[in-house]
């Protein structure tokens, strides 16, 4: 791995240093450790680190409803559960489950594993006949606007029933505009032209993490909270690095939005970040 691996560990306070000894020696990894499962929700939130993997020791207590919490929040993070009382054990809605996490490096391994696992996912991916025909698209599509009204229309056509793109235009004091809209005209009047700094797209846009949201999620979108529409996936553009917009894809069906789809629709926003970017150099 070329890139550091911004890890999250949730572990008893107790326990903090062993992990600290045992992760920190790899040079690949960027360790946050905390021993509270609030803290760990509220480090996912942070809007200025973006979390690759989190790993959460079954000591901690109460952490099949933080894995359920996390998993439905944050569908493409990584989780590790680490549980040394255990023989063997599936790992349910982890990722992985490590019974012995330091004996001959087992939970570093892992930790490898997952993220040279989500490298190879993406080039396959990348491969599909829609990433590639939505890249021929792009090259087509003039100027910024036309880039992302291309890619509003792409997505319409994978099954979603209204889908829009918003632009992060100012962080301080924080924009968020409404750029390119797809879907019956009565939602379309109805969607927010700015985000709400409460809602999910200026959650994701602030954090970077791709996030799923339905009725009863806080935070939300508009749409879903007043039954316009069932469930809600924003993923986030990034240009060189920095936050450059939010890409929004929504269905009438509750629970209708799954891991893939969030795949291809992160898939989708690089394509565009690519192609933006040599837009906005000009």
């Amino acid at each position: 791995m070329t890139n550091s691996v911004n890890i999250l560990v949730a572990v008893p306070r107790d326990e903090a240093s062993r992990y600290h000894k045992n992760l920190s020696t790899n040079k690949d990894f960027s360790l946050q450790i905390v021993s509270d499962k609030n803290d760990a929700l509220d480090t996912l939130e942070n809007h200025d680190r973006h979390t690759d993997i989190l790993v959460i020791d079954n000591r901690l207590g109460g952490v099949f409803d933080l894995i359920g919490d996390v998993r439905h929040s944050y569908p493409r993070l990584f989780i590790i559960l680490v549980d040394e009382e255990a023989d063997f054990g599936l790992p349910g809605q982890a990722d992985e489950i490590s019974t012995e996490p330091f004996d001959n490096n087992d939970l570093e391994k892992r930790i490898t594993r997952l993220m040279s696992d989500r490298q190879l996912e993406t080039l396959r991916a990348d491969s599909l006949p829609a990433v590639r025909d939505f890249a021929k698209q792009l090259r087509k599509a003039t100027g910024e606007y036309g880039k992302q009204q291309a890619t509003v229309t792409a997505c319409m056509d994978m099954d979603y029933d209204y889908v829009a793109f918003y632009r992060l235009e100012s962080q301080a004091p924080l924009r968020i505009t409404l750029k390119a809209q797809d879907g019956p005209p009565n939602v379309q009047s109805m969607a927010p032209k700015q985000a709400s700094p409460s809602d999910i797209i200026a959650s994701v846009a602030q954090s970077g993490h791709s996030r799923i949201g339905g009725p009863d999620d806080e935070p939300t979108h508009v749409l879903v909270k007043h039954g316009q529409m069932g469930a809600v996936v924003c993923v986030p553009v990034m240009v060189s690095g920095n936050r450059y917009g939010v890409l929004v894809a929504c269905r009438q069906a509750a629970n209708a939005i799954s891991q893939e789809n969030v795949l291809m629709l992160e898939l989708i926003s690089s394509q565009l970040a690519a192609a933006v970017s040599k837009e906005i150099i000009r």
